[in-house]
């Protein structure tokens, strides 16, 4: 699916990934209906889109609220005529023990990561197989494959994701409504806390450029593949955690370590 002229539905617009991938819709010719909390920054996003002779709308929405998934994407269908591509790309990440979260914000989590995209598949999906047509795009992360500690709950909204996207791929083939998983490692965006940005610097991970992501993503997306890793070390690691998940838990082990004295550090 080349993006050209295609209608786009982007959540978290105005995050680090969203707004790199917002330009890169635009300089693939797509029409967007860009969504995110905050109205200036979105509005911000909209019109360096026009600027760049895009086609851009905003519909703020806060992917948390108990409900209203459904009206945003009627609101994006009446702007643009149909959704041909949903990208569910919003995220939130807490750092920390996860005896030390709170309830609320655990919460949050689990309804932006998880709930949100697959309200919004449900919602955008009776049109797509009407046309028989659309694409639903999910933003996981390496973290949906490799457990990591201090991120219990942000694992497992994309270890969740991960399984929705192939669960949903398959009750959709032969329907013409195809299902892609992408999953960046490390991206660095203003999520990432002092503590975090600490911990990839002692430990030699890589930190990818937003933008970078934001193009890899645009090329999965018209490449229509199902399933796209970012970054070399973290595919081989994903696979070896698949079937030998205790050598994983013995290279994690030290790392570990370091994360408790940076949490400590940084409290």
């Amino acid at each position: 699916m080349k993006l050209k002229g295609k209608a786009v539905l982007l959540t978290g617009a105005t995050g680090g990934i969203g707004h790199c991938l917002a330009r890169e819709f635009t300089r693939r010719g797509a029409r967007m209906a860009l969504t995110g909390r905050n109205e200036a920054a979105l509005a911000s996003v909209v019109g360096r889109a026009v600027s760049d002779r895009g086609f851009a709308l905003a519909l703020p929405f806060d992917l948390s609220a108990p409900s209203g998934h459904a009206n945003l994407i009627d609101r994006a269908e009446r702007a643009l005529g149909a959704i041909d591509v949903l990208v569910n790309n919003a995220g939130l990440s807490r750092f920390g023990l996860h005896l030390e979260q709170d309830e609320a914000a655990i919460r949050q989590v689990i309804d932006v990561n998880l709930t949100a995209p697959m309200l919004l598949a449900r919602a955008a999906l009776p049109g797509m197989m009407r046309r028989e047509s659309g694409q639903i795009v999910n933003v996981g992360s390496a973290f949906g494959s490799i457990a990591f500690p201090k991120f219990a709950a942000y694992s497992a909204t994309k270890f969740a994701l991960r399984g929705f996207s192939e669960a949903l791929r398959r009750e959709l083939a032969g329907s013409g409504v195809t299902v892609t998983y992408i999953a960046p490692r490390t991206t660095d965006t203003a999520m990432n806390t002092p503590a975090v940005r600490e911990f990839v610097a002692r430990t030699g991970a890589t930190m990818d450029p937003p933008d970078t992501v934001a193009h890899l993503i645009a090329n999965a997306i018209e490449d229509g593949r199902s399933e796209v890793y970012i970054g070399w070390p973290e595919r081989f690691f994903a696979r070896v955690n698949a079937v030998a998940p205790q050598l994983v838990d013995r290279s994690l082990a030290g790392k570990s370590g370091q994360k408790r004295r940076i949490a400590r550090n940084t409290a």
